[in-house]
């Protein structure tokens, strides 16, 4: 790269307002490839199911299976199940599916299964989709438990996956109930919550999608877009009250879920119209994503990405916090470009150039976050990282050049602030030619 086409400002990391709407086909496109043919397990509580949004729900399933996404659906029963219960005056041991099912309250939830799944089965006809009702679920009772015996509450042995491999080979959508069925027959009661995770740990599932009445995971009352699944079983185990109860289960066995190796988890509020397909086809989301490791990453640029690293910093070209470049000096320089991924989306850009003419320095430029995503430390991630590179290049010093954003080099990434001298002779020229009176900014390297 030679030094005249290097960038001569860096964004606040606030830059680019591109975007797209779920419900935009375009914006649907680039997310085929990567989840046509892969299974995502939806599990709806029973009070998702009693809410107005449920027809618009399964319309959403209907556009998951039209663009080839194998789903399976899970549904609860609890809001049902205590709905009968007050009906027919009859106390339920246990609402939920975790705690001791006695002979009436299983009754109740075999009367609410068949209600719930029938509902299901109805929206799904109504958009044309073939489905069916499984006994898939191979339970063993629970037992005793400190000294309690749980009569009719079932654990997961196993899942008959080729039965559900059948069904998706013939287009049908399974529904599973929250019941299991013991190897003498006999009718057992299941948390949902936990039957979604063992399905998708049977199928290889590539998303379990837990649908509720909140609008994902609140920690401390603050509501948090994503986490990782190792900090989010730090909580669970320190400081469990965090979480609220009706969130809690499905925070457990969602860690349980992406430790097994399920790579994505979602919470999000049911209720919410277009709320599944924002949350699938969308780097932004409108619930909790819970991931593992791979789930963020700092990649090396390639071709194939120029265009949307033109689109990124676009905007903030026109606010005047970037230099101009246009897609065919990106596409040449490409190699000088790292991008931040999320959920295989990028979301933030930053380039790295060393100069051949004085190789112990280097700068950084094009940096830019996805609105969104602002103030969740991806900038300072950005430029730790370019900061690495630098180093393994050999560089001692790194340089930035800023009109907007000189307090976020200084406060966040120790830049200070210096004058001119401090570029090579060449890109000294260059930054007095382009009129813009950037900020030079410095970094020692140790």
């Amino acid at each position: 790269m030679t030094t005249g086409s290097t960038s001569s400002n860096v964004s606040p990391a606030e830059a680019n307002d591109t975007t797209f709407k779920p419900t935009d086909l375009r914006g649907i496109l680039k997310y085929i490839p990567r989840f046509r043919n892969q299974i995502f397990v939806v599990a709806l509580d029973g009070a998702v199911i009693a809410d107005d949004n449920l027809a618009n729900l399964l319309v959403d399933i209907a556009v998951l299976r039209s663009l080839m996404i194998k789903v399976v659906l899970v549904h609860g029963i609890s809001e049902q199940l205590q709905d009968l219960s007050i009906a027919r005056d009859v106390p339920l041991s246990n609402a939920d599916g975790t705690g001791v099912t006695d002979t009436s309250t299983l009754d109740l939830a075999v009367r609410a299964s068949s209600r719930v799944s029938h509902l299901i089965l109805e929206g799904l006809t109504q958009s044309g989709l073939k489905c069916a009702i499984t006994n898939a679920v191979r339970s063993l009772p629970v037992g005793v438990i400190k000294g309690e015996d749980h009569q009719f509450t079932g654990r997961v042995d196993r899942i008959d996956k080729e039965t559900l491999q059948h069904l998706f080979a013939a287009d049908i959508v399974p529904i599973i109930q929250p019941i299991g069925f013991a190897p003498d027959g006999s009718t057992l009661r299941i948390n949902s919550d936990l039957l979604a995770i063992k399905v998708a740990a049977a199928l290889d599932a590539t998303k379990v999608i837990y649908l509720s009445q909140r609008e994902g995971l609140n920690i401390n009352e603050v509501f948090r877009r994503d986490i990782a699944v190792d900090e989010l079983a730090d909580i669970l185990r320190d400081s469990p009250s965090a979480i609220t109860d009706d969130v809690r289960s499905k925070a457990e066995h969602a860690v349980t879920g992406v430790k097994s190796g399920i790579p994505r988890v979602h919470l999000i509020d049911g209720r919410v119209y277009d709320g599944l397909l924002n949350e699938v086809f969308s780097s932004e989301g409108v619930g909790t994503l819970i991931f593992g490791n791979d789930y963020q990453q700092v990649r090396a640029a390639t071709r194939n990405d120029s265009r949307f690293v033109h689109s990124l910093i676009r905007s903030a070209v026109e606010r005047e916090e970037l230099l101009h470049r246009d897609l065919a000096a990106i596409e040449e320089h490409i190699e000088d470009f790292f991008v931040f991924e999320i959920d295989e989306n990028i979301v933030a850009c930053i380039s790295l150039h060393v100069f051949p003419d004085q190789p112990d320095t280097a700068e950084i430029g094009s940096l830019c976050v996805m609105p969104f995503h602002h103030k969740r430390g991806i900038g300072r991630k950005m430029v730790a990282f370019a900061t690495l590179q630098a180093k393994a290049a050999g560089a001692t010093k790194l340089v930035a050049l800023s009109t907007q954003s000189s307090t976020f080099f200084s406060r966040s990434c120790g830049f200070t602030s210096n004058d001119e001298s401090a570029l090579p002779p060449a890109r000294r020229e260059l930054a007095r030619s382009n009129g813009r009176n950037a900020i030079v900014l410095v970094k020692t390297l140790d």
